[in-house]
């Protein structure tokens, strides 16, 4: 869900026993990081998922894990919000669901973009993913334009999503505006539903948003309402199929901590790629000393000491959350260690903490960088796992919508 964002942005369907198992592992097993989410109801009549995998899932069987499905555009460099609001938190999933987490290529294309750098770029963020402690044994890694069903899903979400729908979405208004109206991309305006299709197509069961993003995934599920009324059920099964619901609709994943990391320079504004000013963000990449020197000039307040929680104090609040975060305190033992504080003192808290935290990514990803032909293995795995589970939904779509079978 730029908002390499994730899909950061991201998304939710069905419950499927694993088609497969993969047992090698290329590198030294990552080491996983903490993290916490919260299931958050969402309004919506839930539908049940008949897609033909599922077909003989017994979803209360303790072998069947809930799957999730997430991913970050390739544009930029990934900063500490991509990484603390989407990544970090990936990896706390994939121990307890079954996970596919890929680089959103084809959302990078929607605004201008240097086409030199997007196969440079995608292949930085998948080797930062793995850096981040994304296991590729127990998670699939893949680049969304590898499969070829998500284009092909997304333009049948198309033909049947009111462009009133579209119109209505924020970031279309504020992008389309920025890039002067008429002259936006018509991609522009259709991205939610490549992002429906992103979610949709696994019919997987959550999907880890922030709270920027609901608006996204609530379109999605209405689009997956509207499918399955239009083409599921009884008109399905006068088709030759099984009747019900084409799509299970997604509930979202939001973290307890770290769902929306601030910039820098502004407390208001959410730390972004395309913000102009490179003293906004940091970047996972980053060195010690640029580290050190952008929280040293970071934008702070005048008040006397630290707290969390103060609608006056943003840029206090979104320092103290990324500490706590870093740090792997709680939020009540940060409070009490930097109520005191003076931004003097904390400053370079802070810096230190989150050097100390980045560093064994920053290595790791040196390492995953020189070995191409193991990153390369990885995303190979990954899309042939994700094509065979699109698979099964493309050809249910496709059942439900009349298309002619290819024999």
């Amino acid at each position: 869900m730029g908002h390499a964002t994730t899909l950061s942005q991201f998304l939710i369907l069905s419950t499927f026993s694993r088609l497969g198992s993969r047992t090698s592992r290329f590198l030294t097993k990552p080491t996983s990081l903490s993290g916490s989410f919260s299931p958050i109801q969402v309004t919506g009549q839930g539908f049940r998922c008949c897609c033909s995998a599922a077909a003989a899932t017994d979803d209360t069987s303790p072998s069947v894990k809930k799957r999730v499905v997430s991913g970050v555009q390739p544009t930029g460099s990934i900063h500490l919000g991509n990484y603390l609001g989407a990544i970090k938190n990936w990896v706390a999933l994939q121990d307890t669901y079954e996970t596919l987490f890929f680089i959103v290529d084809l959302h990078a294309i929607t605004l201008p973009y240097d086409a030199q750098q997007l196969g440079k770029a995608t292949r930085d963020t998948a080797a930062l993913y793995l850096a981040c402690g994304i296991d590729a044994s127990k998670a699939s890694v893949f680049v969304q334009s590898h499969v070829s069903a998500h284009s092909e899903l997304m333009w049948r979400l198309c033909a049947s999503t009111p462009i009133g729908w579209l119109q209505k979405m924020i970031q279309f208004k504020e992008k389309s505006r920025k890039e002067g109206g008429e002259n936006a991309s018509a991609a522009l305006l259709i991205y939610p539903d490549l992002m429906a299709a992103d979610i949709l197509l696994y019919q997987a069961d959550f999907v880890p948003v922030g709270e920027d993003q609901k608006q996204h995934l609530e379109l999605a599920r209405e689009i997956a309402q509207r499918m399955n009324n239009l083409y599921g059920g009884r008109k399905w099964k006068k088709l030759g199929g099984r009747g019900g619901s084409l799509f299970k609709i997604p509930e979202p994943l939001i973290p307890q901590a770290g769902a929306r990391v601030m910039s820098l320079t502004d407390g208001l504004s959410k730390m972004s790629k395309s913000a102009p000013s490179d003293q906004s963000r940091i970047n996972l990449l980053d060195s010690k000393d640029l580290i050190a020197d952008k929280i040293k000039r970071c934008k702070t307040d005048s008040f006397a000491g630290l707290e969390f929680d103060n609608a006056e104090r943003p840029e206090c609040n979104n320092l103290l959350s990324v500490y706590q975060i870093v740090s792997g305190k709680t939020k009540e033992k940060v409070k009490e260690e930097c109520k005191d504080l003076s931004w003097g003192t904390f400053k370079p808290l802070l810096a230190d903490a989150l050097i100390e935290h980045l560093s064994p990514i920053q290595a790791r990803y040196q390492e995953i960088i020189a070995e191409p032909e193991y990153l390369d293995k990885v995303l190979s795995e990954g899309a042939d796992r994700a094509t065979e589970l699109g698979d099964i939904t493309m050809r249910n779509v496709n059942q439900a919508m009349g298309f002619y079978p290819r024999r």
